[in-house]
């Protein structure tokens, strides 16, 4: 095998020595546990440039592997199973190939996994090994572990869900293997405070993660959370695992309780202490020894022993943004007595801080609002959970669907769908989404749907609690009167930040806790008693029902005017649900619990939602308008669109990140707004799905502008299509996006249809190279509406330029202006140039700035810019390097040329002996030059 070559350099060699003196279990050991995270990597790096590395260490056959290209993942796994069979100087190899590969094609995850690597080489093996087989104890200890073990998993094997609607709404519980989905955990390292709704941000910002590439986030799988920390350059006790509600942190605390007692996760703790905040609720004063005992009193006899080894022990506290107690992790006020009793909120933070218990672990959970306003500096390590991937998603669909072919007609029925799917990335979403696809694709003997499918996020939320109320025994009268009471203790949890309520809540607001249906919409917890929602959104939904079910106007106003001026985005799922069941088909669903005045609700919602459209234009925040389309989108009301929006002709959302779903939104608007003329979505990061999502609402766009979206050459496909389907465009701009490549042909194709009436075209900085010349020549020819052609910024050099310059000249021409500056042309090219101008008398104006035309070439192009043919008004010419010989070539252009009107020239090197003869051609009396822009370089 190879060593490493001359060129490397020392930070390589010395990392390939540090290899080379590990012994070889300590190699086979490190690898195998890093193998999620090589795939990872590996899955998302460029495959060709890691082969051709290995390549070099006669590794991999490289044609072996050409196969498994377009499906990296397995290609991951098949070349790391075969290095792992090479043995010891493959595994070297492969560690110093990516090593090398870290500066071109690294990520945070290759970053993280070889500076542990680097710095905690010697010591790995040996904790991995502890965290396999645990530490030896005393037999009095062995056996207390195993009772705590055994008391913790029957607590937690199972993962509680609720049946779908049926008339039993009892938990059912799954084993973990059979139900549980992996949640995608990614480094991260600050909190803000949240302008908007913390799961639709979340929503979008995870969108955002789909289209990116995964390898740009640090994937942290749950076995390393206390792995060695690239952010804090340390191994971390103090963790903060971060998700908004319903993404899966209990489950994940859960899940790591559950591996632990099985001997599969962290078995260098040695007892493991599961506190829930809500259930800390109850304590004010208390020590850390009675709040253990009080949970697992089994301990009593031990617990001082158990002490004695802190670094041993790790304590999970879940939901941070539960907990009544005041919790500030900067505070001065620590205790470090066990025994001694403190407030509930000082004992936690004392150990966050390793004041008590000095050398234990902490694993934390939060919703992220809770830390905007903290400081969270001590936790060594922050995640979140960001749910999850498609991948997960349709395996989620799978094990909630028995019949693998529902499973798939439900998960294709959301993947069509934006709105839905935006949501999937919550498991407590997927849940409810499946529970009432799991009713609606329900099919009797003639295969008809006996449910309506949901298409809007208010239509879901309706059918599902239409279905559970199908199935209650309880009369109509006294469903309804439970709903209102349910709906007003929600709504003054959304309005007051409050998602747990206890005894007095219910009371205050009239809540029969004895009631059967009552367990069908809100959980029950003991130690203390408290009560929460299904999901948060399922409150909002109440919060909003409410109002239709128990109408005043009074109430209703004082809601939309809170929540529409709350910061923090609290009100918005509020807003759009009550704006949602403002459609008479959305609210019939809940018929027989509605308030005989609901359409009056309805009535006074839509005009609140058509003056708040009106102060939001006065306003003019781009993201605010497209938070109103959401509202409109939700009510499902079209002539309330055209109503509200009708003087609109343009819209402009230039630098608002507009994902798949506000696409959605947005072509729900257009299809509306008929009159609109011009649509700006510059800079929206807009991607080919959305593109898609979009297409069929542009048929009377006139100007549309998607420059600057890093649009990739598959989009040519969905712009096409917008081509061939609205023939009142006039003007597209597509500049700064990445459409060269195969799909680009399918673009042309649709811009030289006889359909196509485009005026103005902008290609600009698209990396078109002298191949596409062919191309855009050939819509030259055939697109007689073609006038303005803007293609500076790109590679169109070369022999293929000659292409595009005869069509310039054709018959079918009628291009007026074409830009092509700052397209790296050479000298030669003005002999193709000449081409095209001489015999054009369509042309007026013609950019050729940042060039290199300065040469003896520069003649052809003025003798033809003279020539009888040639119309051309305005010609620049700036920044060509011209030199002072260039005055005599551009003296013979202009002297006998009355058409040229305007000549820019700055930024040349014009001064010298010849300048005279540039001077005295444009004075000339057959100059008809009226405009000079000459500056000097």
């Amino acid at each position: 095998m190879d060593v490493l070559s001359p060129g490397d350099d020392d930070e390589t060699r010395q990392f390939y020595q540090q290899l080379c003196h590990y012994p070889h279990h300590v190699l086979r050991i490190t690898y195998e546990y890093f193998q999620e995270d090589l795939i990872c990597i590996v899955k998302n790096m460029s495959p060709r440039s890691l082969l051709l590395e290995l390549h070099s260490w006669n590794l991999p056959d490289l044609e072996k592997y050409k196969d498994l290209e377009h499906n990296r993942k397995t290609l991951a796994r098949t070349l790391l199973e075969e290095i792992f069979r090479r043995g010891r100087e493959a595994v070297i190899g492969l560690w110093v190939s990516l090593y090398v590969l870290r500066k071109d094609h690294g990520s945070p995850t290759l970053d993280a996994v070889l500076e542990e690597l680097i710095h905690r080489g010697d010591t790995l093996a040996e904790q991995i090994l502890l965290d396999e087989e645990g530490h030896h104890l005393p037999l009095e200890l062995r056996e207390i572990q195993n009772y705590h073990k055994k008391h913790l998993y029957e607590k937690y094997e199972n993962l509680t869900e609720y049946k779908p609607p049926t008339s039993n709404m009892e938990g059912e519980s799954f084993p973990f293997c059979t139900r549980y989905v992996n949640l995608i955990i990614v480094s991260t390292d600050h909190f803000r405070e949240r302008s908007e709704n913390e799961l639709i941000e979340t929503g979008a910002k995870h969108e955002k993660f789909l289209k990116e590439k995964l390898n740009e986030l640090q994937h942290i799988s749950p076995n390393k959370m206390f792995r060695w920390c690239h952010r804090s350059r340390l191994v971390p006790r103090m963790v903060m695992v971060v998700g908004v509600p319903g993404v899966g942190k209990t489950t994940l605390m859960q899940k790591i309780v559950y591996d632990w007692v099985k001997g599969d996760l962290y078995q260098r703790f040695s007892f493991v202490f599961f506190f829930k905040f809500r259930e800390l609720n109850q304590w004010d004063k208390v020590s850390l020894e009675t709040l253990i005992l009080h949970h697992y009193p089994y301990l009593w006899q031990q617990l001082g022993n158990i002490f004695q080894d802190p670094e041993k022990l790790l304590f999970i506290f879940d939901s941070l943004d539960e907990s009544n107690h005041t919790m500030d992790f900067t505070s001065r006020h620590l205790c470090s007595d066990p025994k001694q009793p403190e407030h509930c909120g000082h004992i936690v933070v004392s150990l966050v801080r390793k004041s008590l218990l000095t050398g234990c672990s902490v694993l934390m959970t939060s919703r992220p609002t809770r830390l905007a306003s903290m400081d969270c500096n001590v936790f060594q390590r922050m995640v979140e959970i960001t749910g999850f991937f498609t991948e997960e998603r349709k395996i989620y669909f799978e094990n909630f669907f028995h019949d693998p072919e529902l499973a798939e007609k439900a998960f294709t029925y959301v993947r069509q769908n934006d709105t839905l799917y935006t949501f999937c990335y919550l498991p407590s979403y997927c849940w409810i989404i499946c529970t009432v696809l799991s009713r609606s694709f329900q099919t009797t003997s003639s295969d008809q749907q006996v449910s309506l499918l949901p298409r809007t996020v208010t239509q879901l939320f309706a059918i599902f609690v239409a279905n559970i109320l199908s199935n209650h025994s309880l009369e109509k009268s006294g469903a309804q009167k439970l709903l209102q009471s349910i709906g007003w203790m929600a709504e003054h949890g959304v309005m007051n930040h409050r998602i747990i309520f206890d005894d007095r809540d219910l009371e205050s607001f009239h809540v029969d806790n004895k009631s059967k249906l009552l367990s069908s919409f809100l959980m029950e917890s003991e130690e203390p008693v408290s009560y929460s929602f299904l999901h948060i959104t399922v409150q909002e939904f109440f919060s909003a029902f409410v109002h239709y079910a128990d109408y005043s106007p009074e109430k209703l106003q004082e809601s939309l005017n809170k929540s529409k001026s709350y910061p923090d985005g609290r009100g918005e799922m509020f807003l759009r649900f009550l704006c949602g069941l403002s459609d008479a088909t959305t609210r019939s669903l809940l018929t027989g619990y509605l308030d005989t005045r609901a359409a009056q609700a309805s009535r006074d919602v839509i005009m609140w939602l058509n003056n708040f459209i009106s102060e939001e234009q006065k306003i003019k925040d781009k993201r605010h308008l497209l938070r109103t389309f959401f509202y409109l989108f939700e009510s499902r009301n079209k002539f309330l669109v055209l109503e509200s929006l009708k003087s609109h002709r343009t819209f402009d959302f230039s630098g608002v990140n507009m994902s798949a779903l506000d696409c959605t939104v947005l072509a729900f608007i257009l299809e509306s707004c008929t009159k609109v003329e011009e649509l700006e979505l510059s800079r929206c990061s807009i991607d080919t799905e959305g593109l898609e999502r979009l297409a069929p609402a542009l048929y009377n766009i006139q100007t549309l502008s998607l420059a600057d979206n890093n649009l990739p050459d598959r989009s040519c496909m969905q712009l096409a299509s917008i081509i061939r389907n609205n023939p009142s465009l006039k003007r597209l701009d597509l500049s700064k996006n990445h459409l060269s490549g195969p799909h680009f042909s399918v673009l042309i194709e649709a811009l030289s249809s006889p359909d196509c009436s485009i005026e103005e075209l902008q290609l600009a900085n698209n990396n078109l190279s002298k191949a596409s010349c062919i191309h855009l020549a050939t819509v030259i020819r055939n697109n007689p509406s073609l006038k303005k052609l803007v293609l500076h910024n790109n590679r169109l050099y070369g022999p293929q330029l000659s292409d595009l310059m005869e069509a310039l000249s054709s018959p079918g021409c009628r291009i007026e202006e074409l830009h092509l500056d700052d397209n790296d042309l050479p000298n030669k090219s003005c002999t193709q140039l000449a081409s095209g101008i001489r015999n054009n008398p369509s042309l007026k104006k013609l950019d050729l700035y940042k060039n290199r035309l300065s040469g003896p070439h520069l003649s052809d192009l003025m003798e033809a810019l003279s020539s009888p043919g040639c119309r051309i008004e305005e010609l620049h010419l700036a920044d060509n390097n011209l030199d002072n010989t260039s005055c005599i070539q551009l003296a013979s252009g202009i002297r006998n040329n009355p058409s040229l009107k305007k000549l820019i020239l700055h930024d040349n090197h014009l001064f010298g002996p010849h300048l005279s003869d540039l001077m005295e051609a444009l004075s000339s009396p057959d100059c008809g030059i009226e405009e000079l822009n000459f500056g000097w370089k």
